[in-house]
């Protein structure tokens, strides 16, 4: 079984979370905790299994590779040219985070493409399954463990924090596809697992339960940024949280899925989907 590290992202639990499983590390999280992810590994880490390449879940891939020269990279084959140069990476990010770039992340290095491996889904890696998931990001994709039936979902069976299963689908910019989001869901779903492993954040025990969760949330949320009202989406998204879960679990919530970056992506969704039937 994997063990959740969690990294204690700007020193609060329950945010991001990595997994390690036999030297396998998914989704590592930004530099700016990479010193609690090292404190908290058993063995050296000789992969890292990105399930897509946002700051929060790979931006410390670049630190790792330059402190163990051997480790092997595996991401989807859309985000890996994003690795090997971030320079459109860290731009389309400070568009979101401005000055608190350094801050949440901290340095973010190119990982030299000799450690890359490019996935397109439907890949067997050392006993994991790769399959290609896009909706929230159009180089995400999920891993299954076959030997365990844990599944490695990234941001694609959305955030909840323990002890609440209230769930937000992160749909930051530029790449919120809801339908595409929707068949990912059923992809994961076809797999039956045995959990789900969340990096926003652990395990999700009833895999079955939190994928239904998820598709419901991100219709809702979908639903509610239609008409393009900002003030009403993020009001209506505020009230729900602050309902259903303790101000504790809220504040790590709104830290893990900023409901401005939520309201940017669906908007995003619903104006290029205009575009194009225009």
């Amino acid at each position: 079984m994997s063990r959740l590290i969690d990294v204690m992202h700007l020193g609060h639990d329950r945010v991001i979370g990595a997994y390690e499983l036999d030297g396998v590390i998914v989704d590592p999280g930004p530099s700016t905790s990479m010193e609690t992810l090292l404190s908290g590994l058993v063995d050296e880490p000789r992969a890292l299994l990105l399930t897509h390449i946002h700051l929060d879940h790979a931006g410390a891939s670049g630190s790792l590779v330059k402190r163990f020269p051997e480790l092997r990279v595996y991401v989807h084959e859309a985000g890996a040219p994003h690795l090997v140069d971030p320079a459109k990476l860290l731009k389309s990010a400070a568009r979101l985070y401005g000055h608190d770039m350094e801050r949440l992340w901290g340095e973010v290095l190119p990982v030299p493409a000799e450690n890359i491996v490019a996935l397109e889904g439907g890949e067997s890696i050392g006993g994991f399954r790769v399959a290609y998931t896009p909706g929230h990001a159009s180089h995400h994709v999920a891993y299954l463990h076959e030997a365990t039936g844990d599944a490695y979902v990234g941001d694609v069976a959305g955030v909840r924090i323990p002890p609440f299963d209230f769930t937000i689908a992160p749909t930051p910019p530029p790449d919120i596809d809801v339908e595409a989001w929707e068949r990912s869901l059923d992809i994961v779903a076809g797999w039956d697992p045995a959990r789900l492993c969340l990096t926003h954040f652990g395990h999700a025990e009833e895999p079955a339960s939190q994928l239904e969760h998820i598709r419901e949330r991100l219709g809702w949320m979908a639903e509610l940024a239609r008409d393009g009202d900002r003030e009403h989406f993020m009001t209506g998204v505020d009230a729900r949280i602050d309902e259903l879960a303790e101000p504790e679990v809220a504040a790590r919530l709104r830290q893990a899925a900023p409901l401005d970056q939520q309201w940017l992506g669906l908007e995003r969704y619903w104006r290029k989907r205009a575009e194009r039937a225009a």
